[in-house]
């Protein structure tokens, strides 16, 4: 049988897509997959694929269409409906399977050692009959389907991927078990981060309204610095600020340094409308690359401590000033080192007076990295925590720099598990069993480490990737095993926090306050607690 997610799409009405995914389901062969509307979400771009068929042992199939009568007019592209009015195509429908076929490449090649098969695209017109002269460079005929050929739509798809097919490339023995797995994962985390914006939206309407104000207040000011502990909605303000300044019209870059922020905030802003989204979104270091600089392995420190952001600064200082940025946004600033901002301010159109604005936290400044924002102003204090539990934050408040405000409203107890280091992990693991059994979902639960990874963490970045890693924590699918440093900027409503050692003694305190305000509901510390005798007395 063929595979079909969903089993019935909802096609809105639209007749075209609904006669091909017939087309598609009478005419594979057993074993293949069909994919309705798969969304993916790259550095720059959100995509909708119509139809993403998985053929194996011929390879992956990208498949736009358009329906109405579609024609070309002196190389103009164009739809006529029932209603015979004449639409203009911005975008040809072969052009759009193009760049959702590379948005899948994109995602496909860090996550799989081969690629399995070719991945060709075509467009499909169902209402369309296309003449025998056709001869369009952009389109060629052999990858484009009209009505008269609906019946052989499986042949089409057949010959072009036997047409895009590589030996030295391609491997069609590579299962597509695990593109499925890692596609539906992605979609899952694209839904949910929707959702998310959604609460978000409800939770600012309803406890952020001063925190909202200040980014209206401080809108004639070029350059700010906002502090604040944890919870108290900075990344929210950054993402506002970041879509205020593109609907002015600037060319903005909002950025960070954590994967998992940053892929949090690509997630994000792709709910927004295209003209809402900055130019640019994702990590720093991702900025020099998208711009041409080689990439470097993960291992080599110095590579993305120095070698990287000097690139930056150079390719930044090298670039015309119109392709540079009006307005930079950054979370988390504290990661930055001095190198990293004067990298940043290269990337301005005007290094002096272009709009910088930067959230903070120097509590979570728990790497060792040194550098203050270019900003002369007095930083912005934010003293409210909006995320955490009534005693979460009574937990965390002696860790802060300053003793934050709670307004979320009462959770749980914080549990307080003193065991030995070596058993830390092992109770850790019960303890999420517990929780499990006590009603709290797979997806609500993470366990964080202060010190080595958890084996799970680490099988899962080794065999899947890390940006498989990261949109299985979005896709809620799971409890998440993760490390306090890469957790920044980032929350579930559980959190088992497993103190099994620190590479840094004397970041130690720092570590334990983000891994604690972590949590926004349930919090469980696990391991040797008389870390916290100089802090709490007892």
């Amino acid at each position: 049988m063929v595979t079909l997610i969903p089993e019935q799409p909802d096609f809105n009405e639209s007749t075209a897509e609904e006669l091909v995914w017939n087309a598609l389901r009478d005419q594979l062969p057993d074993g293949a997959t069909v994919i309705h509307g798969q969304r993916l979400t790259g550095d720059d771009k959100d995509v909708e694929i119509d139809f993403l068929i998985l053929w194996p042992g011929a390879g992956i199939a990208v498949v736009e269409v358009k329906g109405g009568r579609v024609d070309v007019v002196d190389g103009s592209w164009f739809t006529s409906g029932s209603h015979g009015k004449r639409s203009h195509l911005a975008t040809p429908p072969l052009e759009q399977a193009m760049v959702a076929k590379h948005t899948l490449v994109d995602y496909l090649r860090p996550r799989l050692s081969r690629l399995p098969g070719p991945i060709s695209h075509l467009a499909v017109l169902p209402y369309t009959e296309l003449p025998n002269s056709w001869d369009q460079p952009d389109a060629p005929k052999r990858q484009l389907v009209d009505g008269t050929e609906i019946d052989s739509l499986a042949a089409k798809v057949a010959a072009q991927l036997r047409y895009d097919f590589d030996p030295q490339r391609h491997d069609l023995t590579v299962g597509h078990e695990f593109v499925l797995k890692n596609l539906r994962r992605t979609h899952q985390a694209v839904e949910n981060v929707a959702l998310k914006a959604a609460e978000i939206s409800d939770r600012a309407d309803a406890l952020s309204r001063e925190q909202a104000k200040l980014i209206r207040i401080l809108r004639h000011q070029n350059r700010a610095e906002i502090s604040g502990g944890a919870g108290s909605g900075k990344t929210y303000l950054a993402l506002r600020k970041a879509r205020a300044l593109t609907q002015e019209g600037k060319k903005v870059a909002l950025m960070c340094y954590s994967r998992g922020l940053g892929r949090f905030l690509q997630l994000h802003t792709a709910q927004w409308p295209d003209e809402d989204r900055p130019s640019f979104v994702g990590l720093f270091h991702d900025l020099p690359i998208s711009w041409g600089a080689p990439g470097g392995s993960d291992d080599d420190s110095e590579y993305w401590e120095q070698r990287l952001p000097t690139m930056l600064k150079d390719l930044a200082d090298d670039r015309p000033r119109k392709r540079l940025f009006d307005a930079i946004v950054i979370d988390e600033g504290q990661d930055f080192s001095l190198l990293w901002w004067e990298a940043v301010q290269s990337c301005l159109r005007n290094q002096l007076a272009g709009t910088l604005y930067v959230f903070t936290d120097e509590r979570q400044r728990i790497f060792d990295r040194h550098g203050e924002s270019p900003i002369t102003m007095n930083p912005i204090q934010l003293d409210e925590n909006l995320r955490n539990s009534e005693q979460i934050v009574a937990g965390i408040a002696d860790l802060a720099f300053e003793e934050p405000i709670a307004r979320n409203g009462p959770g749980e107890e914080i549990e307080w598990i003193d065991v030995d280091t070596e058993s830390a992990l092992a109770e850790a693991d019960g303890q999420v069993e517990s929780l499990m059994d006590g009603g709290w979902a797979a997806g609500q639960i993470a366990l964080l480490t202060t010190g080595s990874r958890h084996p799970v963490q680490k099988e899962v970045v080794e065999t899947e990737g890390i940006a498989a890693y990261w949109d299985q924590f979005f896709a809620d699918e799971a409890v998440f095993y993760g490390h306090v440093l890469g957790f920044k900027g980032l929350e579930r409503p559980a959190v088992v926090l497993c103190i099994n050692g620190f590479r840094d003694p004397q970041r130690a305190i720092d570590m334990l306050y983000v891994g604690m305000s972590r949590a926004t509901t349930k919090l469980i510390v696990v391991g040797d607690l008389s870390i916290f005798d100089d802090v709490y007395g007892d």
